[in-house]
């Protein structure tokens, strides 16, 4: 295949070679906009994925398996960001399997949480330094230096079209799948539910999830455009306001739906502190479930019916996928799903009405 060059990339989109160069090298002079164009121009033509001069490959792309657990170092991103941090309820558990993993194997791990800037991995000496693990969102210019240092690397929750890397995530749209089929056998027919779509790539996997297994009941879901999918502060509780208004509007209509399908656990022990303050209890009067199994949703009131992510275990199968990498650097790129299921507590009932 011909090798694609910046003066391709730059004859493609209408502007400079230096421009180009400036935007995929991270340097400054380009503006955001311009950057991202130049980076997705890149991606669809192929720079990205062929063997080229852009990447530096700082330690050996191949590393023997045999010699992987007795020495070395991996990186792990995870900007602090929507309280993705080890006190995370969820985060925590995830970075809990793969330091887990990594001490079975002997491997070290440096935690890089408050990048500065475009150029934060020039501060970290790459001798020793395995790969990366990049866990939870993480903006696409930090994906792009990470990629560009040539270390392998494994995203857990998280990815992006215009970076190629191996992926790991909870099966998303399986565990939405099964808790909407437990409502529906228990009865329900009116089903919302409550996020935001574009939030993570998760949380758009759940709300598919979701919309695909109504239909295939022949239940019609809420329009792509409905208020409770465009949640905003869902890290900080800050949408309880604006949900008690929309639940009030569908109490005063006789419209509320008879269960509340979330995103994650902290959106439904939200909502279910909301809908007490509302006169409402649940499940008497209507169903509401979580996801991800958090510690929290095992204590609230009522116990949360919601969806195990064996949150520890992705972390760990995230640091085996990287070893694999190291040992077949040319084998194809995978995206594996991790098995979910429901756990079946208080908060979900047959419909009252």
């Amino acid at each position: 295949m011909k090798k694609i060059t910046m003066q391709q990339i730059a004859d493609h989109l209408g502007v400079s070679k230096f421009v180009v160069s400036k935007a995929l090298s991270g340097k400054g002079g380009v503006n955001e906009t311009t950057k991202e164009r130049v980076i997705q121009a890149a991606s669809q033509l192929g720079y990205f994925t062929q063997k080229s001069g852009y990447v530096k490959n700082i330690v050996p792309t191949s590393i023997p398996l045999s010699t992987v657990p007795n020495q070395g170092t991996v990186l792990v991103l995870m900007p602090n960001i929507r309280f993705q941090n080890k006190d995370s309820l969820y985060w925590g558990k995830v970075l809990e399997g793969i330091s887990r993993e990594l001490e079975l194997r002997s491997l070290g791990m440096i935690i890089v949480s408050e990048p500065r800037g475009d150029h934060f991995l020039q501060a970290i000496n790459p001798e020793g330094i395995l790969g990366m693990l990049g866990v939870g969102q993480i903006e696409t210019s930090l994906l792009l230096e990470a990629h560009r240092t040539g270390f392998p690397m494994v995203l857990v929750d998280h990815e992006d079209y215009l970076i190629p890397s191996d992926t790991i995530f909870a099966n998303n749209p399986d565990g939405i799948a099964r808790i909407v089929n437990h409502l529906i056998g228990l009865g329900h027919r009116d089903l919302h539910f409550l996020g935001n779509a574009s939030f993570s790539r998760s949380f758009r996997d759940r709300w598919i999830g979701f919309r695909s297994t109504l239909e295939d009941n022949g239940l019609k879901p809420q329009e792509d455009h409905d208020d409770m999918l465009m949640l905003e502060g869902i890290e900080t509780g800050q949408f309880q306001e604006r949900f008690i208004e929309w639940a009030q509007r569908r109490i005063d209509s006789k419209t509320l739906p008879t269960a509340l399908v979330c995103a994650n656990d902290l959106i439904a022990i939200t909502v279910t502190t909301a809908l007490y303050s509302l006169g409402l209890t649940v499940p008497d009067d209507i169903s509401v479930t979580g996801f991800d199994n958090i510690d929290d949703s095992l204590r609230s009131q009522p116990a949360l019916t919601t969806v195990n992510v064996p949150k520890e275990q992705m972390g760990q199968r995230a640091v085996r996928m990287l070893m694999d990498r190291l040992s077949n650097p040319g084998m194809a790129q995978e995206k594996i799903l991790i098995a979910v299921d429901v756990v079946h507590r208080d908060s979900t009932a047959e419909p009252s009405h």
